[in-house]
């Protein structure tokens, strides 16, 4: 692999996995002494960072991790309601048998994501919870809506994971929340569905944003610990 390549995926993982944080100072010696590479493919990497809006570069100085906005988090909860609610009355309009296809694959991901809760593993049911969302996406074969909902996948991996550290129960709301979600779908019953799925992104961004759903955040910016 490219050495800008391995800095670029090193840094960019630790970033979404919060282990560097909102606000936290980075440096291109850091990253290549962790490596063992020279400054120049960091450099690289640290720009491409930047293009994607994870960095914040100042000059002699280093790079700071960019803070998800709560504007950032609104318009990804945004986004998704309406590509998920879309989704979801598309697969109903191709028929019985593709929502019946939805529904397995879904019940066997909160299987998957049972066990993940059982064993206290966040990172791991945060990757579980976007696998689980993006089935109903792609249920619903529209190739452009795919691509739009995955380019929110890094967004979202930030997003999960911050709302894991303000909101300890969050594992079990999520759980039991998909669970409504996939015995609305199997029933039929589109209008409940879309409520339950507004209130279960309600519920993601009072985690996110550390606030009471409904109320104020207490700040505009986050970031991960």
């Amino acid at each position: 692999m490219p050495t800008a390549e391995r800095a670029y995926l090193y840094t960019k993982g630790r970033i979404l996995d919060g282990v560097l944080a909102g606000g936290e100072l980075i440096s291109e010696g850091m990253v290549s002494e962790a490596l063992g590479i020279s400054r120049t493919p960091v450099r690289e990497a640290f720009l491409r960072l930047e293009a994607e809006g994870l960095l914040r570069l100042y000059p002699k100085r280093g790079a700071v991790v960019v803070p998800v906005s709560a504007q950032e988090v609104e318009a990804v909860l945004e986004t998704r309601e309406v590509v998920e609610s879309f989704a979801a009355e598309k697969v109903a309009g191709l028929g019985q048998a593709a929502m019946d296809r939805l529904v397995k694959a879904l019940r066997e991901q909160l299987e998957e994501q049972a066990q993940l809760r059982a064993a206290g593993d966040g990172r791991g049911f945060v990757a579980a919870d976007q696998a689980f969302h993006q089935l109903i996406v792609a249920a619903a074969d529209n190739a452009i809506l795919l691509d739009l909902y995955a380019g929110l996948r890094d967004r979202q991996q930030r997003m999960g994971l911050w709302a894991l550290v303000n909101d300890h129960d969050r594992l079990r709301v999520t759980n039991e929340e998909h669970i409504r979600l996939v015995d609305l779908l199997e029933q039929g019953d589109l209008a409940a569905y879309r409520t339950a799925l507004r209130e279960h992104l309600g519920g993601t961004r009072a985690a996110v944003l550390h606030r009471e759903p409904g109320g104020a955040s207490e700040g505009t910016d986050t970031g991960a610990a």
